[in-house]
């Protein structure tokens, strides 16, 4: 079965949103953004992303960038203040609230306990094992309601 060439240039439209938002995921980025400098609309965008990525392209973002802060809160050099701004976020409660959300515990508790045990594991498992978990996942496999 041949693969449909409007599906490939599409896929690769994709990858390079999703290179983008690795590489930019501390400067303001918005769907729209994104949307334009991919040359579709932003309900096109997300879509597509979410088919392809399985979640939304801000979802992404806010992964990418609540990964990065977690490396910089891991690393002890940061207040959480510095940290927020350094990955992104302009408001610190949004920060707070998103980080929460999707680590499960607070910036500054994040911060305060010790290692999780994470420099034992190989690098390339420990990102697996230490990535943010969306709290409808979370809720999903503890057998609790998805959360909308």
């Amino acid at each position: 079965m041949p693969i449909d060439p409007d599906r490939l240039r599409d896929l690769a439209r994709l990858r390079r949103v999703r290179d983008r938002i690795d590489r930019e995921f501390a400067q303001p980025l918005s769907v729209e953004d994104l949307a334009r400098g991919a040359h579709v609309s932003a309900g096109h965008l997300s879509r597509r992303f979410r088919e392809a990525y399985g979640e939304s392209p801000y979802s992404y973002l806010m992964t990418r960038r609540i990964e990065r802060a977690m490396t910089l809160l891991r690393r002890g050099e940061l207040s959480v203040t510095e940290v927020c701004f350094a990955v992104g976020f302009s408001s610190l409660g949004t920060f707070s609230t998103r980080f929460t959300e999707l680590v499960g515990v607070s910036p500054s508790r994040y911060r305060a306990e010790p290692d999780s045990g994470l420099g034992l594991i190989p690098p390339c498992m420990a990102s697996r094992v230490g990535r943010p978990v969306r709290a409808s996942v979370r809720n999903r496999e503890a057998g609790g309601s998805p959360t909308p």
